[in-house]
């Protein structure tokens, strides 16, 4: 599909959203296989967060699982295919469109663009995670976890190097000693024992708690921030991780700065500062 459509939720096989208010909460909807992922939910994703990038009633995106699962990570049948093949199919059609991917070529890529989302993506990793959708998790912008949910690379236990990039996030995340645990034994471990690794924004008790926890984050969003600044903020966070040049971030803030201060959200953020009111974005 792959166009600025947004297709009927009920359409979709392996992808189900909603919206709250000016938060739309995405699920990855497989259930009766834990949500495992394939090339039909790869692809409905793509075409979903095509679809509301730039829908001026969203200011944010939630990224679930149906209960009880986050998604256990790839499909064992398509893992299965995958190996009497002898290579590796992404299962998307030729020519699929990744949202966010325009902003430049390192974000450019499968999950990677997200980074280039114009939106704030947030993950409620409401249950348990492996695999490419671990990775998933870990492009998301922020993350809140459940504390009983378990969390696995899976990749060295089924003789595969690191999926999706986790060697580029995870390092990033919770540092190298670390990551290196995770990516090289594979073994489990929970959202709880990993609480004060850096990963999480917040851990709840419970993934019920958890989506309410992300969803109320995005709705902090909605009402108390303007929706540029959020995406230049989102921009230059991801970008500067790749620029490495502290003198070229500030200069190029103070072109924002200017530019900014130009707009009617700056005017309406300044008036309610000053009136001692929430902005109306």
């Amino acid at each position: 599909m792959s166009t600025n459509e947004l297709p009927p939720s009920e359409d979709l096989r392996a992808i189900r959203y909603r919206f709250d208010g000016p938060v739309a909460v995405v699920e990855l909807h497989r259930p009766h296989r834990a949500n495992a992922w394939n090339g039909t939910m790869h692809g409905e994703l793509l075409d979903v967060m095509h679809a509301l990038e730039h829908r001026n009633d969203v200011r944010a995106v939630v990224i679930t699982g149906t209960p009880p699962t986050f998604s256990v990570g790839g499909d064992s049948q398509a893992l299965g295919d995958h190996a009497e093949r002898g290579s590796y199919d992404t299962g998307l059609s030729e020519g699929t469109a990744r949202p966010g991917g325009d902003l430049r070529k390192e974000f450019n890529e499968d999950l990677s663009w997200m980074f280039g989302y114009q939106l704030p993506i947030i993950a409620a990793v409401n249950g348990a995670v492996a695999g490419v959708s671990f990775a998933l998790a870990c492009f998301c912008d922020l993350r809140f976890g459940s504390a009983p949910a378990k969390i696995t690379t899976a990749a060295p236990k089924l003789g595969l190097p690191a999926k999706y990039g986790l060697s580029w996030t995870l390092p990033r995340l919770i540092g190298t000693t670390r990551a290196a645990d995770l990516l090289f034994s594979g073994r489990v471990v929970t959202v709880a024992e990993t609480a004060d690794w850096g990963l999480w924004n917040d851990v709840l008790p419970d993934g019920e708690s958890t989506l309410a926890a992300a969803i109320e984050y995005g709705h902090l969003l909605a009402s108390t921030t303007g929706p540029q600044a959020v995406a230049h903020a989102k921009r230059q966070l991801h970008e500067d991780v790749l620029r490495g040049d502290p003198a070229a971030s500030v200069a190029e803030s103070k072109e924002l700065l200017d530019s900014a201060m130009g707009t009617a959200e700056y005017r309406e953020g300044i008036a309610a500062f000053i009136e001692r009111r929430p902005p109306n974005f």
